[in-house]
């Protein structure tokens, strides 16, 4: 492809002086979204900031620094975490968590020998399409059930504060998102969080006390060793085989929780090369080759698992950026990686993210949650699914109403498939047996595997 227009290219060294603000852009952009994720499924925030950063380092050694992405928490796992928690703890999450970025690699060594025509016809756009739909509107329940209800109750007490606080949330992110400009129309999720953490505090439900507790121990320290000790935290990392056994939490039904997941968010991370390759004028896909930065994705979310984070996936916040600011410098997306880890070992802004009220995050859920769904609609108008062939309506109608009904085939007493997984597997069964494959890709172009695959030199 012809040299770019960009600021900074991929490779590119910036000045120092320049370098902490541009990563600190990128800091900001992902910020919101991936503490976010945690703070739904009950994980650390601070852990999953931790290992987001190691895990995009992983990704960028991986690809040979030559893919400027940032890698944070995964929406697309947020049900399923909840699911594998509940069935074995967040330890049974980390396990789900392993398995999945294991799928990753499977896929990476497959698409390597085989190209990555055989993984276009399993997922074609009228499966991901309806499965990403139901990952936005499967969660839709858990964003309203946040906004209305006081938590930590038994049952649910409806509160018009809560609500209120949610709305104003919600309304503050739609004005940021649709109005603000520069540098604060990459960052709507992170100002709706503030202003509604601020809305919040006026109305009585922010508790501070964890914040006030270690300012307080900021503030009194007497030494400068006392001082670090304040201000520098050892987050409660779940790590097998030192804080729990994976063989006594393993399961089943963890797996057919996570691991279907992941063929979709493959899918998901596909197209989100496309679009860098379009950004950058790189072609990605074809070097460093969409097979290392798949591995690179999954050993991110692997080493996610080896933390207690949650699943790791390429932002499209932080394409965003790169997109807007024509800055593609690799080093700025690593300098944004180290400061994040070091933003996971500060006492401070773990309390800051402890405070924030349910009611926040449910309001800035109602539009995240409703945008995943809106961007697989987007997929299936993006690639001009003809709806009116009888296939696809049959294919897309089974996948809404199994995912989002919450349907559920019981193997065993500890042992189903449900919902969102189910979905999948009924869809990629359903694209496989019935006739007129073509039509499920409509006019959307179907890679070429000798467009993804590696120059012999660069296969290495």
């Amino acid at each position: 492809m012809s040299k770019t227009n960009a600021a900074l290219e991929v490779n590119e060294v910036p000045k120092p002086q320049k370098w902490i603000v541009l990563s600190l852009q990128h800091l900001f952009a992902m910020f919101g979204a991936t503490i976010l994720v945690p703070f739904l499924t009950g994980l650390s925030p601070a852990i999953a900031l931790v290992s987001s950063g190691l895990g995009t380092l992983a990704y960028l050694l991986i690809t040979k620094g030559r893919i400027p992405a940032y890698l944070g928490s995964s929406f697309a796992f947020i049900a399923p975490i909840i699911g594998a928690t509940a069935s074995g703890g967040a330890a049974g999450a980390m396990i789900g968590s392993f398995l999945a970025g294991l799928v990753y690699g499977v896929v990476s060594v497959l698409i390597r020998l085989l190209g990555v025509g055989w993984l276009m016809r399993i997922l074609p756009p009228i499966v991901v399409g309806p499965v990403i739909i139901v990952i936005g509107l499967g969660l839709a329940s858990t964003a309203i059930d946040m906004a209305m209800y006081v938590p930590g109750l038994d049952e649910q007490v409806y509160s018009s504060t809560h609500f209120t606080v949610a709305l104003v949330t919600l309304a503050i992110t739609i004005i940021a998102t649709i109005f603000f400009r520069g540098f604060f129309a990459l960052i709507p999720i992170l100002i709706g969080i503030v202003s509604g953490y601020v809305f919040a505090m006026t109305q009585g439900i922010v508790d501070t006390s964890e914040i006030a507790a270690e300012w307080a121990g900021i503030t009194s320290a007497g030494s400068v060793g006392a001082f670090f000790a304040a201000v520098f935290q050892n987050p409660e990392f779940l790590v097998p085989f030192v804080t729990y056994s994976p063989f006594e939490v393993f399961s089943w039904e963890i797996v057919l929780l996570m691991v279907p997941v992941a063929l979709v968010t493959i899918a998901e991370h596909t197209g989100d090369q496309m679009v860098l390759s379009k950004v950058v004028e790189k072609n990605f896909l074809k070097n460093p080759g969409l097979h290392r930065s798949i591995m690179g994705d999954g050993v991110a979310t692997m080493i996610a698992s080896f933390l207690g984070g949650p699943p790791n996936t390429t932002y499209g916040e932080n394409i965003g950026v790169l997109a807007i600011t024509r800055v593609f410098s690799v080093f700025v997306i690593g300098g944004a990686a180290v400061l994040a880890i070091f933003f996971g070992f500060i006492g401070i802004v773990t309390a800051v993210i402890g405070s924030i009220p349910s009611a926040v995050m449910g309001g800035v859920s109602i539009l995240l949650f409703g945008i995943i769904a809106s961007n697989g609609l987007r997929m299936l108008i993006d690639n001009h699914i003809d709806l009116s062939d009888k296939r696809n309506l049959i294919i897309s109608s089974v996948i809404l109403v199994l995912g989002i009904g919450g349907a559920f085939i019981q193997l065993s007493d500890n042992l189903q498939i449900a919902g969102m997984a189910l979905s999948a597997l009924v869809g990629v069964f359903l694209n496989l047996v019935l006739p007129n494959k073509e039509s499920g890709y409509g006019n959307g172009t179907i890679l070429d595997d000798r467009e993804v695959a590696d120059d012999n030199e660069g296969a290495a």
